[in-house]
């Protein structure tokens, strides 16, 4: 990932309602969740939520694929580990397993 796509892609998240959504989406792992679900859970009225699916989309965060007559909405996990790889690849001299939640930096 450059410096602009990471850019981009955080600032996709740089927003609370995308931050929400992007969280929920990582809770529901491979199975997704539809729209519908995601707006009743979150309190995001419909139109704000499809903005930011989109936005988060365009981010390359979140993927999408119809399920009959649902959206169901899921994580692009290649886009979320190409940001955390991006945001640690120089972390603690280069040694990026240091930065794991469970480890102490320097």
């Amino acid at each position: 990932m450059e410096l602009k796509e990471a850019a981009s892609t955080l600032s996709a998240l740089a927003q609370p309602s995308r931050l929400e959504v992007f969280r929920l989406l990582v809770k529901c792992g491979e199975k997704g969740i539809c729209a519908g679900d995601i707006s009743q859970q979150l309190g995001i009225p419909k139109p704000t939520l499809s903005f930011h699916l989109k936005e988060l989309t365009h981010a390359g965060l979140v993927d999408s694929e119809r399920d009959g007559r649902s959206i169901i909405y899921r994580l692009n996990v290649g886009g979320m580990k190409a940001l955390m790889h991006f945001l640690t690849e120089d972390c603690c001299q280069g040694k990026p397993e240091i930065c794991s939640p469970n480890s102490e930096c320097c």
